[in-house]
């Protein structure tokens, strides 16, 4: 049975819309992440082990100021741009989660509100979901849309407002520290997703979403069961 650790646990949840976080959540690209981001902590001469802390879940512009504060900003949107170019140029080992493509074709098949909240680009999100086999759903809050990274709540509340659906009712899956603080300062329950998410207080955590139920509840509502 999957593993349930939660701040309020529960056997399931309602919700009238979900957001979905990519990298972690749908898509594991870690290899990918780990190879670009340690040639850039080689690079700096940082320590690997305390970069990769930090990167998952924000746009590599946030990562870099928190690694290498006080550098000006340009340098950062600079550096991004190459990384996302890099990590856009690699799709060597990049993989689904565990569930997700049935979890995707069950949200898709029973036209149910979802959505893409991914601290990735256009290119590299429609290339990694690609790589994965997995569809990208109709709606998709990336790089380009957001002013602030996560663990800013803008995306997910753009998420929410494009599906047209208030933050309390919308639930949002999400792996990394910076996406599910982004998630709860939205106002939103949290499905924490893999090892990162067990300690940081998701409403439910699952291991992986082979065990996610999805089903149409009726009068616009979407159950989600777990285990």
């Amino acid at each position: 049975m999957t593993a349930m650790s939660a701040t309020h646990a529960a056997p399931e949840l309602t919700a009238r819309a979900v957001l979905l976080d990519m990298d972690g959540t749908l898509v594991n690209s870690d290899a990918v992440v780990e190879r670009c981001w340690r040639r850039w902590a080689d690079r700096h001469g940082l320590d690997f082990d305390e970069v990769i802390k930090v990167v998952h879940g924000r746009q590599g512009y946030a990562s870099m100021a928190v690694l290498l504060p006080g550098r000006p900003m340009a340098e950062n949107h600079a550096e991004n741009r190459e990384m996302l170019a890099a990590e856009t140029a690699d799709m060597e080992g990049v993989v689904p989660v565990p569930g997700a493509p049935a979890f995707m074709a069950a949200l898709a098949r029973l036209n149910l509100p979802h959505a893409l909240v991914t601290s990735a680009d256009v290119p590299l999100s429609t290339g990694r979901m690609a790589a994965a086999g997995l569809a990208l759903p109709a709606v998709r809050v990336t790089a380009e849309s957001v002013g602030a990274s996560k663990p800013d709540p803008e995306g997910f509340l753009k998420g929410a407002a494009a599906l047209g659906f208030d933050p309390a009712d919308c639930v949002v899956f999400e792996d990394s520290e910076a996406g599910i603080r982004a998630g709860q300062a939205a106002g939103m329950r949290v499905v924490g997703v893999g090892p990162r998410a067990a300690a940081l207080g998701p409403t439910v955590h699952v291991d992986d979403l082979t065990r996610v139920g999805v089903a149409d509840a009726g009068d616009g509502l979407i159950r989600l069961t777990f285990g």
